[in-house]
C-alpha cells in the first residue's frame, strides 16, 4: 500500500504562505514550482565556520516583513549542483527544514539560495509536493486561508459583556 492509497492528495494553489517553525517565520509567501525537484529558501550572508572538529553553517533569511533576520546555524548540511530558473548549475548549501501548510508539519530539504530579485522568497519544488499535493494554478493561497479561517475569532472589547448568567 503506498501514501497515495491511504491519502488522497491535498489540491495546492500556484502561490501560498508557509511557516517555518524552526526560524520562528510564519505567513512566508512561497511559490509552487513543479518545475523544480528542490524546494529554496532566500537567504543572505551565507558563510561556514570552521573549528577542529566539525563546520556550522550559518544564513540569514528575511522575515515575513522583508527585513534581515538574526543569523541561524545547522550543523547538518550537503552542498549539491542545484540548477537555477535559467538552468545554470550552481553549488548550493542544502538544509533540512520543517514547514506547516494546511496546518501539517512536513520536513523537507531546502536549497539556500539568493532570491532577492525574485518575487517570492520561497519556492516549493517537487520533492515536497510529491505524494501530497496536486496543483491547481487557478487557486492561491488555499493553506494560508484555510488558517486564518481556523483562527479563533477575537471578541470585540466594545461589546458589552452583561450576557453571564442571571440570578
Amino acid at each position: 500500500m503506498t501514501a497515495r492509497d491511504v491519502l488522497p492528495n491535498r489540491i495546492i494553489g500556484m502561490t501560498d504562505r508557509v511557516d517555518f517553525p524552526d526560524l520562528g517565520l510564519t505567513d512566508v509567501p512561497a511559490k509552487i514550482d513543479t518545475g523544480a525537484l528542490t524546494s529554496a529558501l532566500h537567504c543572505h550572508d551565507v558563510w561556514l565556520v570552521q573549528s577542529e572538529t566539525h563546520s556550522i553553517l550559518h544564513f540569514r533569511t528575511i522575515d515575513q516583513h522583508g527585513q534581515v533576520s538574526r543569523p541561524f546555524t545547522r550543523h547538518e548540511y550537503s552542498q549539491r549542483m542545484i540548477r537555477n530558473s535559467f538552468g545554470v548549475a550552481e553549488l548550493r548549501y542544502v538544509i533540512e527544514l520543517r514547514l506547516i501548510l494546511f496546518g501539517e508539519i512536513i520536513q523537507t530539504e531546502f536549497s539556500l539560495a539568493d532570491r532577492q530579485q525574485l518575487r517570492f522568497p520561497v519556492l516549493l519544488g517537487r520533492r515536497l509536493l510529491r505524494n501530497r499535493f496536486v496543483v491547481d494554478v487557478a487557486q492561491k493561497d488555499l493553506s494560508y486561508t484555510a488558517k486564518q479561517q481556523n483562527r479563533p475569532q477575537q471578541k470585540n472589547s466594545s461589546t458589552n459583556s452583561t450576557d453571564g448568567p442571571s440570578a
